[in-house]
C-alpha cells in the first residue's frame, strides 16, 4: 500500500482493475484506493503477471502492507510472500506487554435428553434476515451501493450481496428497495415494538483523518476568536459591476479569498505555521478553501492567491471544488496551505467559529450577508452586513496581530478597489 498523501495511515481498496492471471504493464492502473482525502487510481510499478491479490475490495490495510504479487507466469512466489508478510506484521506489531494467562473457558456441557424431555412452547420462527458478506467487521459493498443505501436510509448490513465474494452492488440495493415497497403494511398495534432501525455506518478514511487532525488541532492549539462585522454595500456594487463585463460570474467567496490574500501580504505573522521548535513565516500566500463533500470536508489550495486576479481565483476554486466533490483531487492540490477560508454564508449561517486547519496558524469563518438596520450620518437606514470570525493559534498569533489583520481585511472588503492597489 503506497503513501498517497501526507496524512494517510491506511487505505481501502475500492476496486481491482486486474485479476489474478492478468498481464500488467508498468504505469497501467492496477487498483483504486480510498485514502483519507480522495479515491485515487494506483498504477503498477512493474510489468508482469498478477500472481496474487492480498487485499480484497472493501478491505483496509496500513501503509506498506502487501497488496499483491507481480511476477513471471508459474513463478513460485510463496516463500517471498510469507517473508514479506512476516516482516510487515513484525513492524506493525507493538511491543507486547506482560500478560497473565487467561483462565481456560470450558465448553458448555451437552444438553441431555432428560433436560429437554418436557415440551416447551416455541415462538414462531421469523424469516431469516440476509446478512451481507463482510471481512473484519466491514461490509463489502461498492461505493455506489453504499451511497444508495445511505440515501434510502437502509442498513446495508441487512442486504445479501450477489457480487464477487458476496459484495453488495447496485442491483442488490434496487432489489431491496422494490421488495420493501411491495411488502404489506402491518396493521397498527396499541404498542409499537420498534418504529425505526439504528444504522451503523463504517467510518471512512476521510472521516477518520478529519476526526484525528481536528481533534489534535482543537485540543493541541490554544484557539482564540476575533469577530468583525463588515459593511458589504460597496462589495455588492463592485461584484455587480464586475459581473457585467466578466466572462464568468465572480462570487462573494472570490472577493473574500482575494481580500484575505492581500491582507495576509501586509500581515505576514498571520501567514505563519507552528512547527514545534520554530515558527515559520511563509513566503507564499496559499489559501485553502474548505469544500463540503459527501463524506466530510476537503481543502483544496489556491497557490499564490495574492498574485492572481478574481477571474483566476474563481476558475481555480470552481475546478478544484468540482474535483473535490468527485474525490479526484491529487495530494499536491491539497497541500501547502498557509491560511484557510471556510464559508457557510451560502447556507444562511450568520456567524460561526472554525477549527484551525494545520499547519495554518489561522482560519477565517465567513457568514452570510444580512440586511439590517444601521446608523449612517445619524440616521437609521438599511444596511448589508457580513460577519467574519478569525480563529487564531495563540502559540503563533497574539490578539493585537489578529485584530490588525482583520482591520486590514475589513477595510479592503468595504472598499474593494484596495485589493488591486
Amino acid at each position: 500500500m503506497p503513501l498517497l498523501s501526507d496524512t494517510m495511515t491506511e487505505g481501502t481498496v475500492v476496486a481491482w482493475n486486474k485479476q489474478v492471471g492478468d498481464q500488467v504493464e508498468a504505469g497501467e492502473t492496477l487498483f483504486e484506493v480510498e485514502t483519507d482525502k480522495a479515491v485515487m487510481e494506483q498504477d503498477s510499478y512493474y510489468t508482469g503477471t498478477l500472481l496474487y491479490i492480498g487485499v480484497k475490495e472493501g478491505e483496509s490495510v496500513p501503509i506498506d502492507a502487501v497488496m499483491a504479487v507481480i511476477g513471471e507466469p508459474g513463478e513460485d512466489y510463496k516463500a517471498a510472500l510469507e517473508a514479506a508478510l512476516a516482516e510487515s506484521t513484525s513492524e506493525a506489531q507493538p511491543e507486547a506487554a506482560p500478560t497473565t494467562p487467561e483462565p481456560a473457558v470450558s465448553a458448555p456441557a451437552p444438553v441431555t435428553q432428560a433436560a429437554t424431555a418436557a415440551p416447551v412452547a416455541q415462538a414462531p420462527t421469523a424469516a431469516p434476515v440476509p446478512v451481507a458478506a463482510s471481512s473484519g467487521g466491514r461490509v463489502k459493498a461498492s461505493p455506489l451501493a453504499k451511497s444508495m443505501a445511505e440515501k434510502e436510509g437502509i442498513d446495508i448490513a441487512n442486504i445479501a450481496g450477489t457480487g464477487e465474494d458476496g459484495r453488495i452492488v447496485k442491483k442488490d440495493i434496487e432489489a431491496f428497495i422494490s421488495t420493501r415497497a411491495a411488502a404489506p403494511v402491518a396493521a397498527p398495534t396499541a404498542v409499537a415494538a420498534a418504529t425505526a432501525q439504528d444504522v451503523d455506518t463504517p467510518v471512512s478514511q476521510m472521516r477518520k483523518t478529519i476526526a484525528r487532525r481536528l481533534s489534535e488541532s482543537k485540543f493541541g492549539a490554544p484557539h482564540f476568536y476575533l469577530t468583525v462585522s463588515i459593511d458589504m454595500e460597496k462589495a455588492m456594487d463592485t461584484r455587480k459591476r464586475i459581473n457585467e463585463i466578466a466572462s464568468q460570474k465572480i462570487s462573494y467567496n472570490d472577493l473574500v479569498v482575494k481580500s484575505a490574500a492581500a491582507a495576509l501580504r501586509q500581515h505576514p505573522a498571520i501567514n505563519s505555521s507552528w512547527l514545534g521548535d520554530k515558527i515559520r513565516t511563509n513566503g507564499n500566500v496559499n489559501i485553502g478553501v474548505a469544500v463540503a463533500v459527501a463524506d466530510g470536508l476537503l481543502v483544496p489550495v489556491i497557490r499564490h492567491a495574492d498574485t492572481k486576479t478574481l477571474s483566476q481565483i474563481n476558475g481555480e476554486v470552481r475546478e478544484l471544488a468540482e474535483k473535490a466533490k468527485e474525490r479526484k483531487l491529487s495530494g499536491e492540490e491539497m497541500q501547502g496551505n498557509t491560511f484557510t477560508v471556510s464559508n457557510l454564508g451560502m447556507f444562511g449561517i450568520e456567524e460561526f467559529t472554525a477549527i484551525i486547519n494545520p499547519p495554518d496558524a489561522c482560519i477565517m469563518a465567513v457568514g452570510t450577508i444580512t440586511e439590517e438596520a444601521v446608523v449612517k450620518d445619524g440616521e437609521i437606514v438599511v444596511g448589508y452586513r457580513m460577519k467574519v470570525t478569525l480563529s487564531c493559534d495563540h502559540r503563533v498569533v497574539d490578539g493585537a496581530s489578529g485584530a490588525k489583520f482583520l482591520q486590514t481585511f475589513k477595510s479592503i472588503m468595504e472598499d474593494p478597489i484596495r485589493m488591486i492597489v
